[in-house]
């Protein structure tokens, strides 16, 4: 079996193997997603770049609420402008409770893109395993990142990236777990081309190799754009995924997502809502799927203090079982 690849994931099986490969959505990475605006974002008559294949069901995914259980507290100190660790305790009462130390250096908002400061990004549990990012902009519009994923003394993901931004359209290729030894690799490539100012189309293919199969799986995807609404879909050989986002006014914002997989032969509907309480410092999301499952996030700034208390429950009514969450962001 081959590791798993990191962020948000698609199964695909080929022959008797199993395999993660990235998908869009919304993903884990460490990254800063809202980057400022570069030379060849501006809108001067031309056409906008459409941005990175993996974010194309972002703004439907950002809605939806990320599941919270037992007790998690995370405490942030910015040590200067690049440099800032996170302290992350969790306590839970379905896995092993566990402490995770996070440090980052990044590029401040004010540097240009054209320098070659790195992003450096790491993050070790008590158990001993460790996540490693490292992001490069070698050029205004190339740049390189690097993961790698241990599980304790193991290397499970070795991930290396190369993306370019053209003036309306965006080229990566991403290689994971080569293996010379083994004759195995897991090679994607991604193109977003933007036909008008609403709309872009592209693909994603994956191409596997290993001792006993190859393969490849073709995904064509498609997004369309208004004043306040996107809607995105995603068809292949693998399954279909289609989002629509749309933004109500300032304080409400509503997604809807529908996944189809040709694997497990199972459909899901998903709703989501997220609400915006300015005036009482509360964010609240909430969720409701096909698979009866119910859950919600509130969020609440403790101002004057730099604290956020995070509350979450999650029912499964299908499983019968009830997941409670509560969390401390200080800093």
């Amino acid at each position: 079996m081959f590791p798993v690849l990191m962020f948000q994931t698609v199964v695909i099986q080929l022959g008797l193997t199993q395999i993660k490969l990235p998908r869009s959505g919304r993903q884990n990475s460490p990254f800063p997603q809202d980057r400022p605006p570069s030379r060849w974002d501006k809108r001067d008559g031309r056409l906008p770049n459409p941005g990175s294949f993996d974010g194309l069901h972002r703004n439907c995914k950002d809605v939806f609420p990320q599941q919270v259980e037992g007790v998690k507290m995370i405490i942030n100190k910015t040590l200067s402008s690049f440099f800032k660790v996170s302290h992350t305790f969790h306590l839970s009462a379905v896995a092993p409770s566990n402490y995770r130390f996070h440090v980052e250096y990044l590029q401040s908002d004010t540097d240009s893109k054209e320098t070659s400061s790195p992003m450096l990004i790491g993050e070790m549990d008590s158990s001993g395993s460790l996540n490693a990012h490292s992001l490069f902009h070698l050029t205004e519009r190339i740049r390189a990142k690097a993961v790698f994923q241990t599980q304790q003394s193991q290397f499970v993901t070795w991930q290396f990236e190369t993306e370019y931004r053209g003036s309306d359209f965006t080229a990566a290729v991403t290689m994971a777990n080569p293996d010379v030894l083994r004759e195995s690799v897991i090679m994607v490539a991604h193109f977003l081309q933007s036909v008008s100012p609403q709309l872009v189309l592209g693909g994603e293919l994956v191409y596997h190799r290993g001792r006993a199969e190859e393969g490849g799986i073709l995904t064509l995807a498609g997004q369309y754009s208004g004043p306040n609404w996107v809607a995105t879909v995603n068809a292949g050989k693998g399954g279909a995924h289609a989002s629509y986002y749309h933004r109500a006014n300032k304080q409400i914002q509503v997604g809807v997502e529908f996944e189809a997989s040709t694997r497990t032969q199972e459909t899901t509907f998903s709703f989501g809502y997220q609400m915006e309480l300015p005036e009482a410092n509360m964010t609240f999301r909430g969720m409701l799927d096909s698979r009866c499952i119910i859950g919600g996030v509130l969020e609440k700034r403790l101002c004057p203090l730099p604290a956020t208390l995070i509350m979450g429950a999650f029912v499964n009514h299908r499983g019968d079982k009830l997941q409670v969450g509560l969390g401390v962001n200080v800093g």
